[in-house]
């Protein structure tokens, strides 16, 4: 059967290298679909991709915004490989409230919107992560807001989420203890959201021999990450980060990787 491969936020950065890396171990009768909001941006960097002789399988480039629950859920259709990857836009020169409602549309409201559409018509041994960050684990969140996200809902992160951007709006988030940076939250929220679905799907999904998981690629060398860090003398190239991740959708499952937040195989202790 044809294997469909889906990566969110494709067409630069970490997820174009996802995107090549998939190409290059599929085989030509496999589709990966190299998504992003752009619709110029995405058919270069398809474009790029499919000429690229490392390529095997077939590449095709979709435009979708995945701050749209409905496009997403539009979107959505038989997979067997997904990797929500998209983040929005950081700017270490803005405030952090002007940036928040895009930031959080993207990074925390397109990772729920991949995480209910793609799940239900995921294949069985399937593979559905969501990149994060070793920031995302509970023990980077004042004691106080930790409940918000540990052994919850999905619709209840989502709802800490909202109740978070608010508090960011009306100035009460640092009395409240959220972190200034906004980057923290979120991948404690992504993480959590991970563990949400997870929860309810594991017994099935283990059955089935099919991942969920909150991936952490470690620091890379990108346009979004350059602002924000100083020395990048310790970071991988998109591509070397891509290969941790990919070797993790293309390994066995192992029942302690699922639900968890993966860095390069081992698993982050999440109330760490």
């Amino acid at each position: 059967m044809t294997r469909i491969a889906v990566v969110t936020g494709a067409n630069q950065g970490l997820g174009f290298a996802l995107v090549r890396g998939l190409a290059a171990r599929l085989l030509p009768e496999d589709l990966v679909l190299l998504t992003g909001r752009d619709a110029g941006r995405v058919a270069s960097a398809a474009a790029a991709v499919a000429a690229d002789p490392a390529t095997r399988s077939r590449v095709e480039g979709r435009v979708l915004d995945v701050s749209d629950a409905a496009a997403v859920a539009r979107f959505a259709e038989p997979a067997d490989i997904v990797i929500s990857n998209a983040i929005g836009p950081l700017d270490p020169g803005r405030s952090q409230a002007e940036q928040a409602d895009v930031f959080l549309d993207v990074a925390n409201g397109g990772t729920h919107a991949v995480l209910r559409s793609f799940g239900p018509v995921l294949r069985p041994g399937g593979r559905l992560l969501v990149v994060a960050s070793s920031l995302g684990t509970l023990g980077h969140l004042p004691e106080p807001l930790r409940p918000r996200f540990d052994g919850v809902s999905l619709d209840d992160v989502e709802k800490a989420v909202e109740d978070w951007r608010t508090a960011i709006h009306d100035g009460t988030a640092a009395e409240a203890g959220w972190p200034e940076w906004i980057n923290v939250p979120s991948k404690v929220a992504q993480v959590a959201a991970v563990r949400a679905v997870a929860a309810e799907r594991r017994d099935a999904d283990l059955a089935a021999g099919t991942l969920v998981a909150a991936v952490c690629p470690g620091l890379v060398d990108t346009r979004a990450s350059r602002p924000w860090f100083s020395d990048f003398s310790q970071a991988q190239t998109p591509d070397e980060a891509a290969r941790a991740v990919l070797d993790l959708v293309f390994a066995d499952v192992d029942p302690a990787t699922y639900g968890e937040l993966v860095r390069f195989g081992r698993v982050l202790p999440w109330r760490s």
